[in-house]
């Protein structure tokens, strides 16, 4: 697909990396809570959650709650293996969807495209309508360097103001090329705390507990696998989307979710390197999503979660 941009990777270089000097600093965590039917939960108070440092519980400093304006960056996989099936056309489709749903001038969005390299086709603006005219007509082409795209990708997020930010990852979900593995991003992403949803457009025979699904290989069932857990420790989410029914509804949850997540803030501890937690509730049947730890001390590239 030939599109044109600015190289992502000239901009992510020379960026400050994330570090937590002293006592003084302090870790920033994105909660996203749903009650036992997966509706997001909204009314939640400081007192209501423990945050949990390598198993020792701390106190919270600040907290955040409420409808909040979106840093959105959306990163389009536009390698070859997305002309298979109809998927880039799912692809466009969820973006169109995505831009519809954002709110003008209050949220900001970015488009990206990759498949062996990062290429940005709109910057970060809240001139929504910028997005929506961004044509992404063109045949798919291309290895894909997926992790490689979302670690780049993530960083230029780690920037963004707004309390509320994530990466939205639009892909066939599978990576063919990138010298980073999906546990590294996972340990980068997080550690600058920034969400990475994965939208995986399938055909309806890839589609996982489908209808229509095939027996799926034991590379597939991997790689679905890897990008299940890169959503997870970063605090974000992997759906599936075979049919339009599917993206209007994972587009629309995934916003909600995005909008109404917690801000909570600690005092990081003094131990250097990976700190694992744990987010909770005290009220029974929610779920937390949040990112599974952080750094303390000077991040380096490629430091991963376990």
């Amino acid at each position: 697909m030939a599109l044109t941009g600015m190289s992502a990777q000239a901009l992510a270089q020379d960026r400050p990396q994330a570090t937590f000097k002293s006592s003084v600093d302090l870790v920033t965590i994105s909660a996203a809570v749903r009650n036992s039917r997966g509706k997001v939960i909204r009314d939640l108070q400081k007192a209501d959650f423990e945050v949990l440092d390598s198993g020792r519980r701390v106190e919270i400093k600040d907290f955040y709650s409420g409808d909040s304006p979106i840093s959105l960056a959306i990163l389009l996989d536009i390698s070859g293996s997305m002309a298979v099936g109809g998927s880039i056309e799912r692809a466009r489709d969820a973006i169109g969807m995505i831009a519809a749903n954002l709110k003008d001038h209050q949220d900001e969005a970015a488009l990206f495209t990759f498949d062996s390299k990062l290429q940005e086709v709109v910057a970060f603006t809240s001139d929504l309508q910028r997005v929506r005219a961004r044509s992404l007509e063109g045949k798919p082409w291309g290895i894909t360097s997926l992790f490689d795209a979302i670690e780049a990708t993530s960083r230029l997020v780690g920037e963004r103001a707004n309390k509320h930010r994530a990466l939205l990852v639009i892909t066939d979900g599978v990576d063919t090329n990138s010298r980073l593995t999906a546990a590294q991003v996972s340990g980068i992403a997080s550690s600058i705390d920034v969400p990475v949803y994965l939208l995986a457009v399938v055909n309806p025979a890839d589609h996982p507990e489908g209808e229509f699904e095939a027996r799926p290989s034991d590379a597939k069932t991997s790689q679905q696998g890897e990008l299940a857990d890169l959503s997870r420790w970063t605090g974000g989410d992997l759906r599936f989307a075979s049919v339009p029914s599917h993206l209007v509804e994972a587009v629309r949850d995934i916003l909600t979710e995005l909008r109404f997540q917690y801000v909570i803030t600690f005092e990081p501890g003094a131990r250097p390197g990976w700190h694992p937690l744990e987010i909770r509730t005290r009220k029974r049947d929610l779920t937390v999503h949040a990112r599974g730890g952080y750094m303390s001390g000077p991040l380096r590239s490629g430091s991963g979660s376990d």
